[in-house]
């Protein structure tokens, strides 16, 4: 191989990781229950997963709620799953008649539910001392035919993987655990960094402002978020961009902006 060839195949190869590099990859997160659609039970699994997914270099990019329906869960999750790199679900794999999440992912993907050896056996050890596994225990090793089981420390009862779809627990504490066990094991790209910059100043008095800057930075994004307190308006301006040179550039300019205005910026936000 003469040294023009093996040049161009080390620019190619350079251009294709930096191709790679620059990916965004994408999850979408389906929360399921009537509780919490109802209102009975606050949802707190967003903020975890949606910082979870971030430090694994994959935005959350959208959330949707479904009740405890086979045809609303089988639905939303061909949307979803097809829609992003991933899928994330909460809720509905417990030992009672309405956790029917399994059955609804099953259903969009055309697959017999089955009892997972596996996760039978996990859950024999765990309620040895505990009464045994009865029938409504045993709910909790149900999974597609073909899923792999993703390790809970807490309950025994594990959570599930079948295809990009992470099927995870309910409650917070769990879930947590579960996305532990995850940590490293997805394919994802850069994390999304950011920097906040508060100012004591309606946000419709900077609106051009702030749209002006962001065309500027085209590997940034800036969020307004207003707030009132002490009877005064205020806002904090949230920088984001997963290139840690631009976002400093984008920030510098955007505190310049506002202090040029006659603004006093307050770094870290208010």
């Amino acid at each position: 191989m003469n040294a023009d060839c093996l040049s161009r195949l080390c620019l190619s190869a350079m251009a294709d990781a930096m191709s790679d590099d620059a990916r965004i990859w994408t999850a979408g997160l389906l929360v399921i229950g009537d509780e919490i659609l109802s209102g009975r039970t606050q949802d707190l699994n967003v903020v975890q997963i949606g910082t979870w997914l971030n430090l694994q270099g994959i935005r959350l990019t959208e959330v949707r709620m479904v009740a405890d329906r086979i045809e609303a869960i089988a639905e939303a999750t061909n949307a979803l799953r097809e829609r992003y790199d991933y899928l994330f679900t909460t809720g509905g794999i417990g030992p009672t008649h309405d956790d029917i999440t399994v059955d609804g992912i099953a259903a969009a993907l055309g697959l017999p539910v089955v009892v997972h050896p596996t996760a039978r056996a996990a859950l024999e050890a765990y309620y040895a001392d505990r009464g045994g596994v009865n029938e409504a225990r045993l709910r909790m090793a149900r999974v597609p035919e073909g899923a792999e089981l993703i390790e809970n420390r807490f309950s025994g009862a594990p959570g599930i993987k079948v295809g990009n779809i992470y099927i995870l627990a309910g409650v917070p504490r769990i879930a947590a655990m579960m996305l532990d066990a995850l940590t490293g094991a997805l394919e994802g790209g850069r994390p999304l960094l950011s920097r906040t910059l508060g100012c004591w100043v309606a946000e419709s008095e900077v609106a051009e402002l702030l749209a002006a800057t962001e065309k500027a930075h085209a590997r940034c994004q800036i969020g307004s978020y207003p707030f009132f307190r002490d009877g005064k308006a205020g806002a904090n301006f949230v920088v984001r961009s997963d290139d840690e040179a631009a976002l400093a550039a984008c920030a510098g300019d955007l505190a310049a902006a506002l202090a040029a205005s006659g603004r006093e910026v307050t770094d870290g936000g208010i």
